[in-house]
């Protein structure tokens, strides 16, 4: 058996202490107020009391109380600095690290999945992981033709403990908002639920693995290993070196910074356009930045790892994407409106000021609007606050609006992403990504179209 706390009685009584104990500082809180502390100071305290209990249950625990974390610790960007600043390393520390399954668990798996005589299919194969994470760990190898690989295996009622855990954190996700100011926590915890079967499954995870590894080959820029070998529940790959996203975010130069933000946009937008997959899992532990970039071994590539949550998007991102962008940057409100009505956005019984509509959305893709952008803490501190304050227009505006469940994953994944990007505090070109990569961005050309027509 593995480590893996999968009791319901352990694993219930870790998770529901958190909100007692949320609760019991609540109390706390609200006794300091009425000696008279300020309600700011009462607040911050208590919030990075609660963030305390909450990181240290959640790095005890692997399954969907670990990929919650996982979830969360994007938007550690958008957490008051006296919060986020103690326990950046935790939070680091939950995208790539848990405690290790028994080797002999691991091998019971491996005999189950390959067969009795599966150490003959590596030359070498190392019983120290290399990687733990939600569902799975990773062990280096050596496969019998000689290609270094990694070997993911998956933990023993991996999914039992994920929907267990996933449905005791949505019981409370009210308790949890007040550490992400802005973030609704209930939609990304059921958002979690609905892709749990999916990342369960390593047949679909290695073909959408497959399929970036085939389009990435020799691309100057991004690296996705091949698959090597699948079966339920272990899945080996080629192995790849390089620097964790995480210790480029702790310790890397602003040469490093800047280009590993630049290719994760890069990824981010051409991943789609090319594949009709969106990579939808990017926390920093999921890359890597390889030396032997387009200028020589002191230039980088992006490595791109694990893929066992994907959208599939077979015409690439929705060009209502990059229109309302443009046509919010061009200043076209009543067009925008139009726009977000068509798609949903705005319900049907809800009545909007499209000019009210531009001043929200303005902030947000301030980063577009010009040749280069420095994301940083600050900033995604600002926009959180921003939509996050009661007393703002902002605040009232972004209640009234609507998120459509076909963006839903790609809202995440495109904020997650923007996270990254201020916990590095890169400097990059986003608009040429979104001019080269985001359908709609560029309006169309009408000779274009003459054209296409003479040919046809």
């Amino acid at each position: 058996m593995s480590d893996l706390p999968r009791k319901a009685v352990t694993r219930t009584a870790k998770l529901a202490a958190l909100p007692l104990g949320i609760a019991g500082r609540a109390t706390w809180g609200f006794g300091k107020r009425i000696v008279g502390e300020s309600a700011d100071l009462v607040g911050r305290e208590l919030q990075q009391r609660t963030a305390e209990q909450l990181f240290k249950v959640l790095g005890e625990l692997k399954g969907g109380a670990m990929k919650f974390g996982q979830a969360l610790s994007v938007f550690e960007s958008a957490l008051p600095e006296e919060v986020a600043g103690p326990y950046r390393a935790a939070l680091t520390k939950l995208q790539e690290a848990a405690p290790p399954m028994p080797t002999r668990t691991v091998h019971a798996v491996l005999e189950e999945r390959l067969g009795e005589g599966w150490q003959e299919l590596f030359l070498e194969f190392e019983d120290k992981p290399a990687a733990a994470a939600s569902i799975g760990q990773v062990h280096r190898g050596v496969w019998h033709d000689g290609r270094e690989v990694a070997v993911k295996v998956q933990y023993p009622g991996a999914g039992e403990a994920l929907l267990s855990d996933l449905n005791q954190l949505s019981r409370f996700s009210r308790l949890l908002g007040p550490l992400i100011p802005g973030m609704d926590i209930k939609p990304l915890i059921a958002e979690l639920k609905d892709r749990v079967s999916e990342e369960l499954d390593y047949g679909l995870e290695a073909q959408a693995q497959q399929a970036h590894a085939e389009e990435f080959t020799d691309d100057p820029d991004v690296v996705v290993p091949q698959v090597v070998h699948q079966s339920d529940q272990v899945l080996v790959t080629e192995w790849m070196d390089g620097i964790p996203l995480s210790e480029i975010i702790s310790d890397g130069t602003q040469k490093q910074r800047d280009r590993a933000g630049q290719l994760l946009a890069r990824f981010l937008f051409s991943g789609p356009a090319r594949t009709g997959l969106l990579h939808a899992d990017p926390h920093p532990g999921n890359f890597r930045l390889l030396p032997g970039g387009p200028e020589g071994e002191d230039d980088w590539r992006l490595g791109v790892l694990d893929f066992g949550t994907v959208d599939r998007l077979s015409g690439g991102l929705p060009a209502t994407i990059g229109e309302s962008l443009r046509m919010t940057l061009d200043g076209e409100a009543e067009a925008v409106y139009e726009l977000l009505c068509a798609e949903g956005f705005v319900r049907e019984t809800i009545e909007l000021d499209p000019d009210a509509v531009m001043d929200y959305l303005l902030p947000i893709i301030e980063p577009a609007q010009v040749e280069e952008f420095t994301f940083t803490r600050g900033w995604m501190r600002s926009q959180a606050a921003r939509v996050a304050d009661p007393r703002s227009p902002a605040y009232q505006l972004g209640k009234q609006l609507n998120l459509p469940p076909s963006y839903l994953l790609i809202h995440r994944v495109t904020l997650s992403t923007i996270g990254v990007l201020c916990q590095l505090g890169a400097t990059v070109r986003l608009r040429e990504e979104l001019e080269e990569w985001l359908p709609g961005f560029v309006p169309e050309d009408p000779a274009d179209g003459e054209e296409a027509v003479a040919e046809a």
